[in-house]
């Protein structure tokens, strides 16, 4: 094979740590090679008193930028746990020490335990081979999860309770030489790396919300997008001579997705692939402008895969314009498995790392893309069309046709205080305004000499003409939608600073960056403006041993160090969380997965909440706190090893089996007794236990679950909504109840319960829902929630104080015929005595587990 070269080929490239396999084989070498761009665009010091003025643009004594700047200077010691979580969030933790590079491992803080969801090779259908590190064919990897896990991103199923969801991954690029035998053919190389490319959309499902997620083997949503998949081009590019190939005649549709990195998911519910490295892929003249503006030239390609499909090598006639198929943002509908994906020419061809859509104050779609090279820009789409709340049909087309812009940053510090090194100038702050440079607006180009369709398949040609700024790798781009603001992690930029290359200037404030940074961009009130201010919320580092670091002002000696940021995401309090890519190379410890305070006085905190195995990047952050749990897509594990001889034995260390890419879920370690009121022992325990394991019955906040305090009738509804896996409701055209209102505590819960018979309410419209529900009422709520089921009519007391002829006698009668009451030793029911919490727990647990009725069962 090719690759066993590559490490030798990157050796005098390569500082400390970075792995040469991946500089080869995930971005084509790209730092050997010249930088892709090389125009003299203006930097902040010569532009300072440019285009907008700070004080004008943020009303005043730059009060904006204050705003969104404002740090505090108090502590609370170390990278240690605060009295709660930021923000309010229930996902509290000890944040942990980094691991050192060498040690391959996947660490979490103390209480939690990591559960891989799925990796490499798992199969997808029931009638798919099983993974045989031996015997791997293209046609196996079709039918299972694909390489290096990138961008994830899952929604659950509605009316599951979170038992069930859809997750999509994307498959960025393969490592062969850890994948295969020295000895495996090209062939069998070339078929199976281009199966293990593209996308996988798979179901997930978990007993309950504190259970970690399995994939569904065979799930009619499970499917993989591989070379020969169809893509449509949208927008205005579709069509043009920039696209049309002999294998593509009418530059409407490809075929395949590659390189694909980030992405994002739109608030109608797609989800969208950035089109990254794509330049690897394929062998061109390397002459052209455009060639060499993308980095394309006449490559090696050690896959092979022009010899499966001659495109690849686009230096044949009529193939010269395959490469423009790639550098797009990709949209799939998850929930549609016949759904063609599309290819959307109006945000722009570059390297995207993907694409993230908040909705604007006017409602337009806006979606943030960063190009992910040395001295590449950032972009912002502006939808034509606005959104339309529940037309989903209609929003699937907002990012066919709007604007496209590319950002240029104005700091406010004279140049003499951008040193290079990273200190903060006179003003306590790195921090200005910017300005979004038209390329393409209300369907014309904005750019001299170029039409519509070359600024969209050129665009990066078209952005150095505007003159924006050169960034240091716009890689992540996230929208926050708790405070509007927008975060772009800039991963690192060895180049900045060095002889022939751009200098530091304010929004890249450090000479060789090998640490990266995160600006904050405020839009101020208006997503789709033109104009914006911006600050840097974090300059990473180690800060025991870099001077450089800036933490949002919280104090340096208490955060975990972080270097290399790549993917962000938030929590449900609006905290950041960053992944990291590069950490081995900038501070010598594994990448891992971060929380960043963004509000008050500790905003700035970086704690760690994750360290991943030896050479593995960490990807696709979820964090779900509310269920306290998040995952991480682990990519190249042990990458500088070998077949023969790996480095890394994640995720299945004990096994020995050599690396695998894997989703992996972190949750806290299950507690035998969550409840410091019951335990094991007690009445009842067991099935309190079962109760809240089934996410059927949570206890209060301070840890209790108050064993005997009744059971209200909305949480009884409630109760049953649950068990019976949390259905969607349909909210009535009319109130049914006079108390009972929307937006109240289990509405939906006496809504379903209503809508499906099982409670009445009163005579007078009202349902009394914080009355206790008396134990007579609940046998009538369970009888009718498993159908009604037919019994005769007690001609003799059920219990002694059950008269026959008595209101519920008939449901009180099934409920001890069916076994899941028994009443009192002395042969009572106390029908009027309100249900406490842990006989109501029993009652369920009795119905479902030992009885087997379910909902509706003999409806």
């Amino acid at each position: 094979m090719a690759l066993i070269d590559l490490p030798l080929l990157m050796k005098d490239h390569v500082r400390g740590k970075r792995s040469p396999v991946t500089c080869a084989l995930k971005c084509g070498n790209a730092c050997t090679k010249t930088t892709c761009n090389t125009t003299g665009n203006d930097y902040f010091r010569d532009i300072a008193s440019g285009v907008l003025s700070r004080r004008a643009l943020l009303g005043g004594a730059a009060a904006g930028a204050v705003a969104i700047g404002v740090t505090g200077t108090g502590g609370i010691g170390g990278p240690a746990p605060a009295a709660a979580a930021p923000g309010g969030s229930p996902l509290e933790f000890d944040a942990i020490d980094p691991v050192h590079f060498e040690v391959d491992s996947f660490d979490v803080p103390e209480g939690f335990a990591w559960h891989p969801v799925i990796s490499w090779g798992d199969k997808l259908w029931s009638d798919a081979p099983d993974f045989d590190w031996n015997a791997q064919t293209g046609q196996s990897q079709a039918q299972q999860f694909g390489y290096n896990n990138d961008y994830t991103e899952i929604q659950e199923i509605e009316g599951t309770d979170g038992t069930r969801a859809l997750m999509f991954v994307n498959h960025e690029y393969t490592n062969e030489n850890i994948m295969f035998p020295a000895d495996t053919d090209p062939q069998t190389l070339a078929e199976v790396t281009l199966a293990a490319h593209g996308l996988t959309v798979v179901e997930l499902e978990r007993k309950t919300r504190r259970h970690p997620y399995t994939p569904v083997v065979g799930s009619d949503y499970n499917r993989r997008f591989l070379a020969d998949t169809r893509y449509e081009f949208t927008g205005p590019a579709r069509g043009d001579d920039l696209l049309k190939t002999v294998q593509f005649s009418t530059g409407t549709r490809t075929q395949g997705t590659f390189g694909n990195c980030s992405g994002g998911l739109t608030p109608w519910g797609t989800l969208l692939s950035g089109e990254e490295n794509f330049n690897s892929y394929f062998r061109t003249s390397g002459t052209s402008a455009e060639d060499k503006r993308y980095g394309l030239g006449e490559n090696e390609l050690a896959r092979g895969w022009q010899e499966i499909d001659p495109r690849y090598d686009a230096t044949a006639e009529g193939l010269e314009n395959s490469v423009n198929h790639f550098g797009w943002i990709v949209e799939v509908d998850p929930w549609d498995p016949t759904s063609t994906p599309r290819k959307h020419t109006s945000l722009g061809r570059f390297k995207h790392e993907g694409a993230n859509v908040i909705i604007a104050e006017d409602g337009r779609a806006v979606a943030y893309s960063g190009d992910d090279e040395k001295f590449d820009y950032l972009y912002k789409f502006v939808s034509h069309e606005s959104y339309i709340e529940g037309d989903r049909e209609h929003n699937k087309t907002l990012l066919e046709s709007g604007d496209l812009y590319v950002a240029k940053f104005t700091g406010n510090s004279p140049s003499g205080q951008i040193d290079g090194t990273g200190e903060l100038p006179a003003d306590g702050a790195f921090d200005g305004t910017g300005e979004w440079l038209p390329l393409v607006v209300d369907g014309e180009s904005a750019v001299e000499g170029m039409s519509v369709q070359e600024v969209l398949v050129h665009t990066r040609l078209a952005a150095d003409s505007v003159g924006p700024t050169k960034m240091d790798r716009c890689e992540d781009v996230e929208p926050s939608l708790a405070s509007r603001r927008v975060y772009v992690a800039c991963t690192n930029n060895s180049d900045r600073g060095t002889d022939g290359k751009a200098a530091a200037d304010e929004t890249n404030p450090r000479a060789e960056n090998r640490d990266g940074h995160i600006v904050e961009i405020d839009e101020q009130g208006d997503q789709a403006s033109t104009t914006f201010a911006w600050n840097l919320l974090l300059v990473c580092g180690d800060p025991e041993t870099d001077e450089g670091t800036y933490f949002g002002g919280y104090p340096q000696d208490k955060v975990s160090p972080i270097s290399c940021p790549d993917n962000l995401a938030f929590d449900s309090a609006g905290n950041l969380w960053i992944s990291t890519d590069g950490a081995p190379d900038g501070i010598g410890y594994n990448d891992g997965l971060f929380r960043v305070t963004l509000e008050g006085e500790e905003r700035g905190r970086v704690e760690q909440f994750a360290s991943m195995p030896a050479q593995a990047e960490t990807c696709g952050p979820i964090v779900r706190d509310q269920d306290r749990t998040a995952f991480v897509a682990v990519q190249h594990p042990g990458e500088d090893g070998s077949f023969d001889e790996p480095t890394s034995m994640f995720p299945e260390f004990d096994e020995g089996t050599g690396p695998k890419p894997t989703i992996v879920q972190i949750l806290p370690v299950a507690e035998e007794r969550p409840f410091t009121d019951i335990g094991p022992g007690d009445e009842h325990y067991e099935a309190v236990l079962w109760a809240y394991d089934e996410g059927i019955a949570t206890g209060w906040d301070d840890g209790t679950f108050r064993p005997l305090a009744p059971v209200n009738r909305d949480a009884m509804a409630a109760f049953l909504h649950r068990l019976a896996g949390s259905p969607k409701v349909t909210p009535p055209r009319t109130e049914p109840f006079t108390d009972v209102a929307k937006g109240q505590e289990h509405y939906d819960a006496i809504i379903w319960a209503y809508q499906q018979g099982i409670t009445t309410g009163w005579s007078d419209r009202t349902f009394r829902p914080t009355a206790p529900i008396a134990r007579d009422a609940m046998a009538a709520f369970v009888h009718r929630f498993a159908g009604s089921p037919s019994v005769d009519q007690p001609t003799e007391a059920p219990f002694a104080d059950v008269p026959a002829s008595s209101r519920y006698a008939l449901e009180i009668a099934w409920l001890r015929s069916a076994g899941i009451a028994n009443g009192w030793a002395d042969g009572t029911y106390r029908p009027l005595e309100p249900m406490h919490r842990d006989a109501t727990a029993a009652f369920l647990h009795r119905m479902s587990e030992e009885q087997q009725i379910t909902f509706m069962m003999g409806g």
